[in-house]
């Protein structure tokens, strides 16, 4: 195989692999919404961050992370929104975010996704192994959340709903 098929070689589509990640948002949105108010900023389990504080990570990292990826522009790691203590604030931004994702995908040529990147000034590694991070990261805190449903008697969404 020549080096300019190596680079375009697919397992996945891009449009496939963007349908999967936000699958995964969507289900972490539902996620969100299942909280109660109150303990979705107040509610933790052995020392960990309370679900908002894990929510605010993944904001911090979708859409900055991604208009990162492709402007080229580098920006520190922001995990701090000002979401005013409403859930309701958090799920706009969210919807705000998954929008931003939605519109900045397809500007990521694919050839692109083996380039090497890093992102916020500090994390190494190329793009395609960036949104991965994305994905995986977002699926732990989530099955963090899921945990604290249960331990607050809420039935989380199936996980394999997405």
């Amino acid at each position: 195989m020549n080096a300019t098929e190596n680079n375009t070689a697919q397992v996945i589509s891009s449009e496939a692999l963007l349908a999967h990640y936000q699958g995964h948002r969507n289900l972490t949105r539902r996620t969100i919404e299942a909280f109660p108010e109150k303990e979705f900023f107040s509610h933790s389990i052995g020392g960990m961050r309370t679900f908002a504080e894990m929510v605010m990570e993944l904001l911090g990292i979708a859409g900055p992370g991604m208009q990162e990826i492709v402007s080229g522009k580098t920006a520190p790691l922001n995990e701090h929104v000002d979401h005013g203590n409403s859930k309701a604030k958090i799920l706009e931004l969210w919807d705000v975010a998954t929008e931003q994702i939605n519109v900045l995908w397809p500007q990521i040529p694919t050839a692109r996704f083996q380039e090497n990147i890093t992102l916020f000034g500090m994390y190494k590694g190329t793009v395609i192994s960036s949104i991965f991070y994305f994905i995986d990261n977002e699926i732990h805190h989530r099955g963090q959340g899921f945990v604290y449903l249960r331990s607050l008697g809420v039935e989380p969404p199936a996980f394999y709903e997405r």
